[in-house]
């Protein structure tokens, strides 16, 4: 299949060399929350065979989405994504995660090794995962808890009911954005912000650096 959503995530900061990883990963629902114990960070525990419960799903849409393959609009507070992938050898510095929306607590892993944690379903996130990188096959792992009905969590117009109802819609579990990997050298630029002023015929840039500070 092709790939979905093939443009550039930010194309107001785009890099030259970059990964998209939309398209099949491995899925499954965790009704129990209990991913983790049964090894899902890990890879294990996807096996389709078990249950019904594990399947493939067409990222990034959710599961609640026919695009998504799997179309089921109930209630699910964990699901969790596998897929394996293999960083071009060509790739040189730093090697960051970007997931552009998951809804609603994300935790992401690498090899089996947690390399970051994300809390909200409609904002951005990177995680930088340079060190848990190997040579050949990398398995990337996502768990996603998505609690609707709780008054903590923000949810906007997701429907708290089963059925849609006036201007509430269908929930949006999981990953619902872009997903890619990008290299960048040592020091980079993590955010830049423009601001134009019409009137005043400027553009104001504001720049974050991130990674190591070069010395000297």
């Amino acid at each position: 299949m092709s790939t979905p959503r093939p443009e550039h995530p930010r194309p107001q900061f785009v890099r030259p060399a970059w990964l998209n990883l939309n398209g099949p990963w491995d899925f499954a629902f965790d009704p129990g929350l209990s991913g983790a114990e049964r090894g899902l960070p890990a890879g294990e525990g996807f096996d389709r065979q078990r249950a019904g419960s594990a399947r493939e799903i067409v990222v990034p849409f959710c599961p609640e989405s026919a695009l998504s393959g799997i179309a089921d609009v109930d209630f699910h507070p964990g699901v969790w994504y596998r897929r394996t992938v293999r960083v071009p050898e060509e790739w040189s510095g730093r090697v960051l995660l970007h997931i552009g929306a998951c809804d609603h607590d994300a935790r992401v892993w690498v090899n089996g090794q947690q390399a970051g944690w994300h809390r909200g379903g409609f904002t951005p996130f990177a995680c930088d995962v340079t060190a848990l990188l190997g040579r050949g096959d990398n398995t990337i792992v996502i768990e996603a808890r998505d609690d609707t009905r709780s008054p903590l969590q923000a949810g906007g117009k997701q429907c708290p009911d089963y059925y849609s109802r006036r201007c509430h819609y269908t929930r949006t579990t999981g990953i619902w954005q872009t997903v890619w990997l990008e290299p960048v050298p040592d020091t980079y630029l993590g955010e830049v912000r423009l601001t134009p002023d019409l009137a005043g015929r400027t553009l104001r840039i504001d720049a974050a650096i991130a990674g190591t500070p070069a010395r000297g």
